[in-house]
C-alpha cells in the first residue's frame, strides 16, 4: 500500500511506563463497515474514537498492530502553539487564515482534554504553560510582534524580558514568550484508552492487516488485504502516519528526522510549573518533564529520510540535545537514560494536510503533523467525523494543502 518506512528506532521514554493492552483479531473473510480506518496510531485512535461516538459502523486496521509505529516516539508536547509561529504564517497564507488555524488549533487542545476527562483515560495528562524562547529566528522585537499578533487572534501571551526569565525560570535567553492552556500526557496510554473506548462502541481492531489496494466507485471503497480479505466500506481514513499511500498527494510535504532523550528521574530539578518550552530557532530543541520527573528533550531535526543515516546519528544526535539541554537548564542532570530518533512529516506553513483524495471523496487522508501531531490529530478526527456525516466545517479549507 505505501512505502515501508522503519518509522523509529532506539528505546523512547514511554516503554517504560505500561500502557493499557489492545485486544485485536485477525481479518479472516470479507467484512463490510461504514468506514475502515488505516492505522492504529494516535491518529487511527482519534478518528475511530470520534467516527463511533457518532455511532459508525467501524473497522481499523494495522500492518504491525496497535501503538507500534510513529506514535511511541512522540514527546507529546501537546501545544496549540503551531511550528510555524504568526509572524511568519501570517506573510504565507494571510492573517484570517492564520488566526482561525491558530483559534482551531488551540480549541483542538482543549476538546482533547475534555474527551479524555469524559472517557476517563488515564494517561497521566496535565495542564501545561509554554515558553516560546527566544533563538536565531526570532529575536526579542520579534517576539512582541508575535504577541501582539496572537492577541490580536483572541490567543493570550505574555512577553518575558531577560530578567523575568531569569528569576522566574532560572534561563538565559532575552525574551520569552508565555502561553497557557497546553498540555503534557503519555501518548501510548492516550492512544490504547481511544482504541479501547472505540472498541466498546463496537469497532473491530484488526492486526495484523496490511491494505494493499484500493478500487473507488460511487458507493464503497473496496479494500484488498495482503493474504486475501476484502474490506468494503462506505469511506476509507489513511491515517497511516509517515508512510504514504499511492494517491496521496505529496505536493509540500516532506519527511524529516529527528532524535529525542529522556532523563533519569530528578523532580527536584524540574522548572517552575514544568512549563513546555521551545525555541525559535531552526532547529530548536523542545523540552517537557513527566508526571514522574524526567526531563525529555529533542531536535536536531534534519532533512532526511535515510533510516540507516537517521539511526547511525542517534549517539551523536543524543549527546548533542544533552549539552544543549545542559547550557539552557544547568541545574538539570541531562544524561540520557532513554534515547531515539524517529521520521516525521512537515509541510512549509506547519500545518497538517486533511483532505478527501482527488478524484475519491470517500477516501480521507491525514498526514503533515509536524511537531503539533496530537493537537492536528485531534483537528483530523473532528474534520473527518463532519465530513462522514455529510456536513461542512467551517475549517476545512485550512487543511487541504499546497492549494489550500
Amino acid at each position: 500500500m505505501a512505502r515501508k518506512l522503519d518509522l523509529r528506532s532506539g528505546r523512547p521514554v514511554w516503554t517504560g511506563y505500561r500502557a493499557p493492552r489492545v485486544p485485536v483479531e485477525p481479518l479472516t473473510r470479507d467484512l463490510a463497515v461504514e468506514v475502515l480506518v488505516v492505522g492504529m496510531g494516535v491518529s487511527g485512535a482519534m478518528v475511530a474514537e470520534a467516527l463511533t461516538a457518532d455511532g459508525h459502523r467501524v473497522a481499523v486496521i494495522d500492518r504491525r498492530g496497535p501503538v507500534r509505529g510513529s506514535t511511541p516516539a512522540s514527546t507529546a508536547l501537546v501545544q496549540y502553539e503551531i511550528d510555524q509561529p504568526m509572524v511568519k504564517l501570517v506573510p504565507q497564507i494571510g492573517r484570517e487564515r492564520a488566526e482561525r488555524a491558530w483559534r482551531r488549533s488551540r480549541l483542538a487542545v482543549a476538546n482533547l482534554a475534555a474527551r479524555v476527562e469524559e472517557l476517563g483515560i488515564a494517561c497521566a495528562m496535565q495542564a501545561r504553560r509554554s515558553l516560546y524562547l527566544s533563538g536565531d529566528l526570532l529575536g526579542a522585537e520579534d517576539l512582541a510582534e508575535e504577541q501582539a499578533y496572537r492577541r490580536r487572534a483572541g490567543i493570550a501571551a505574555s512577553l518575558l524580558g531577560r530578567g523575568a526569565l531569569r528569576d522566574g525560570y532560572g534561563i538565559g535567553r532575552e525574551a520569552a514568550l508565555l502561553g497557557f492552556g497546553n498540555l503534557a500526557l503519555d501518548p501510548r496510554k492516550l492512544t490504547a484508552g481511544l482504541l479501547l473506548a472505540a472498541a466498546a462502541r463496537g469497532a473491530r481492531l484488526l492486526a495484523p492487516v496490511e491494505a494493499v489496494g484500493f478500487a473507488h466507485s460511487a458507493d464503497e471503497v473496496e479494500v484488498a488485504t495482503k493474504g486475501g480479505p476484502v474490506v468494503r466500506a462506505g469511506h476509507v481514513v489513511l491515517a497511516t502516519g509517515y508512510e504514504l499511500a499511492p494517491g496521496v498527494p505529496a505536493r509540500g510535504h516532506r519527511i524529516l528526522s529527528t532524535w529525542a532523550i529522556a532523563t533519569r528521574r530528578q523532580p527536584k530539578a524540574i522548572w517552575p510549573h514544568a512549563v513546555l518550552i521551545w525555541e525559535a530557532s531552526e532547529p530548536y530543541l523542545y523540552l517537557r518533564a513527566t508526571a514522574d520527573g524526567r526531563v525529555i528533550c529533542g531536535g536536531e531535526d534534519e532533512d532526511f529520510t535515510d533510516e540507516a543515516a537517521r539511526d547511525a546519528l542517534l549517539p551523536a544526535k543524543a549527546a548533542a540535545i544533552a549539552r544543549k539541554l545542559g547550557r539552557l537548564l544547568p541545574g538539570v542532570d541531562t544524561a540520557p537514560e532513554f534515547a531515539w530518533t524517529g521520521s516525521f512529516g512537515a509541510t512549509a506553513t506547519g500545518l497538517p494536510v486533511i483532505r478527501r483524495l482527488p478524484r475519491r471523496p470517500r477516501m480521507h487522508a491525514v498526514m503533515g503533523y509536524g511537531g503539533n501531531g496530537i493537537t492536528f490529530s485531534r483537528i483530523a478526527a473532528e474534520l473527518i467525523a463532519t465530513e462522514v456525516a455529510g456536513r461542512d466545517d467551517a475549517d476545512a479549507d485550512l487543511f487541504r494543502g499546497a492549494r489550500g
